[in-house]
């Protein structure tokens, strides 16, 4: 079958690209303003990209077009779609019917962690021999690839609460039918899409329904939201973690050994190469979702210490002169708070120079504006990129006076970066996009 993917190069229609070729179809796809990593790895799998959504290209004459949640109303080729009457559907109910279909799902869920913890479950099942399929919205360093199609039962996917299509306005987890589910916290965000906290707090009680009586649900006992989600209903077994009556994990010797324990036993102890308690949440919940697929704790623990981490989260791109450039996909107010104490953490000597671009829906709208200024304080100096932003940046980062400033073009702030980093700095570049090639022009820039 020959299958055309819209809004291909997005992190999860990517991974469906993946499968879908592996599994024996031909797969092409299209899209705009496409960027690495996704990119780059779609075409080193030999799967042809169309810059751009013309409506010529129903002349591929694809048996299927696949449409990712990004598209909307108004596409030319969607609507080329619609008024030919072609065959379409999601990417989530394609993966559903062709991959998920009959094997143990393992799925993620939550507003922030999903891809760490996602791709630390894979690689915990990996190494103990269980060869999973996933699907990661990242690219895990230990594998190469954001996915991955396996003949094992097991099926491991990043859930994300985010609408399906435009014609399915369901969160795309209700799809997936896990038999294991994390539910690593919640809070409010997706502020195009959701009204307020509790609307998202309906959908992962749907998903809380989907799960049969002897799967397993996974939930983090420090977040409110999660209890009352659950409380709502619950029909399957249920463990919490980060609650001293279940899962929990603390500080080893140092900042790189992990202590795993149940229920006030100590399971273990290694090393744990991921910056932040926030990580070690993340692991701690990929432990106990690899215990319901039968792997020991002890064997998981062990699996951790070889983890190499994900592009995009705290990614080092490149040294110059002693300063240090990261990547990382942080974009809510919150997971900006958690990766900026996780390298303060990790490198408590150097400043650490936070360089964010806000341009996620939420962002752009302008809701967490007030957040900002209390997720960056642990920064040393903050450049925000504001350009095409419709709300006034400088007016909210104004309570970190001097330590803040506003660029709206590309250019000046890099040459501000450039001017401020000093050897020993940790230039920490924040956002959801491609961000013009920031990462490597700071670089170029500290070069020169």
């Amino acid at each position: 079958m020959h299958i055309h993917i819209l809004g291909i190069c997005g992190t999860f229609m990517g991974g469906v690209a993946l499968l879908a070729r592996a599994a024996g179809h031909t797969v092409t796809g299209c899209d705009a303003n496409v960027y690495p990593p996704m990119s780059t790895q779609l075409i080193e799998q030999g799967i042809g990209l169309t810059e751009g959504y013309g409506a010529e290209q129903i002349g591929l004459a694809p048996d299927l077009f696949v449409v990712g949640n990004a598209i909307s109303r108004g596409n030319p080729l969607l609507e080329a779609i619609l008024d030919q009457g072609l065959p379409y559907v999601s990417g989530p109910q394609w993966l559903a019917e062709h991959v998920l279909a009959g094997r143990w799902v393992l799925a993620v869920a939550g507003t922030h962690g999903k891809t760490t913890t996602t791709s630390l479950l894979a690689w915990i099942l990996e190494r103990a021999g269980l060869n999973p399929g996933f699907l990661v919205g990242g690219v895990p360093q230990n594998f190469g690839l954001s996915a991955r199609l396996t003949d094992s039962p097991f099926f491991v996917i990043e859930a994300d609460e985010y609408d399906t299509a435009f014609c399915d306005k369901r969160s795309k987890f209700i799809h997936y039918r896990p038999r294991t589910v994390i539910l690593n916290n919640l809070e409010f965000d997706h502020a195009d899409i959701f009204a307020d906290l509790a609307a998202i707090e309906t959908q992962f009680h749907h998903l809380v329904r989907t799960l049969p009586g002897q799967g397993r649900i996974i939930a983090n006992g420090g977040e409110e939201s999660l209890r009352r989600v659950i409380y709502r209903g619950c029909w399957s077994e249920l463990e919490w973690f980060n609650d001293a009556a279940g899962w929990t994990v603390a500080t080893g010797a140092d900042d790189y050994e992990a202590v795993f324990s149940l229920a006030g036993e100590e399971l273990g102890r290694g090393p744990f190469p991921l910056a932040g308690h926030h990580n070690r949440l993340n692991a701690l919940a990929a432990v106990a979702a690899a215990r319901h697929a039968g792997v020991a704790p002890g064997v998981a623990i062990e699996a951790l210490a070889e983890f190499q981490g994900i592009k995009r989260r705290l990614e080092v791109r490149g040294v110059v002169g002693g300063i240090t450039v990261y990547d990382d996909f942080a974009h809510h107010p919150t997971a900006i708070a958690m990766t900026v104490e996780g390298l303060r953490r990790r490198e408590p000597a150097g400043r650490i120079l936070a360089v964010l671009e806000p341009r996620s829906n939420t962002m752009k709208l302008g809701v967490m504006k007030s957040q900002l200024p209390a997720s960056l304080a642990g920064a040393d100096h903050v450049f925000c990129y504001a350009e095409h932003l419709g709300w006034d940046a400088a007016g909210a980062l104004a309570p970190l006076g001097a330590r803040a400033e506003v660029h709206q073009g590309l250019t000046g702030l890099v040459e501000a970066v450039a001017a401020q980093a000093r050897a020993g700095d940790h230039v920490l570049v924040m956002s959801n996009g491609g961000f013009g090639g920031v990462h490597d022009k700071i670089l170029a820039a500290l070069a020169a």
